[in-house]
């Protein structure tokens, strides 16, 4: 015979699951700020970037963005894997945004 499933440890068992998820991706979020720079700016200023980042339906320019995280995260792994000797090739990985007195170009 069968042994007959426990529903609630099951769900309880997803619920842990689900809330380590959103601690995980938290965690990212935050990772991400400081990897990016972004970190140095206010929390108005970084709240109002993502709300115009959140509502732009400009395709163009969300192509753009994604293929400018992309190159951030390839030369992410680069740099970690040998030293950041300061020369410029990594700058184009930087986003615009996160440090605008060396950049130039801008994220919008």
């Amino acid at each position: 015979m069968r042994k007959p499933r426990d529903f609630d440890a099951e769900l309880k068992a997803l619920e842990d699951k689900a809330k380590e998820l959103k601690v995980r991706k938290v965690q990212q979020l935050g990772e991400l700020v400081i990897a990016t720079g972004a970190d140095a700016l206010s929390a108005d200023e970084l709240a109002g970037a993502l709300i115009v980042l959140a509502e732009t339906k400009d395709t163009d320019k969300r192509v753009a963005w994604a293929k400018r995280g992309a190159a951030f995260f390839r030369g992410k792994s680069r740099r970690s894997a040998k030293a950041n000797d300061g020369d410029g090739s990594s700058a184009p990985a930087q986003p615009g945004g996160a440090q605008p007195p060396s950049s130039g170009t801008g994220a919008a």
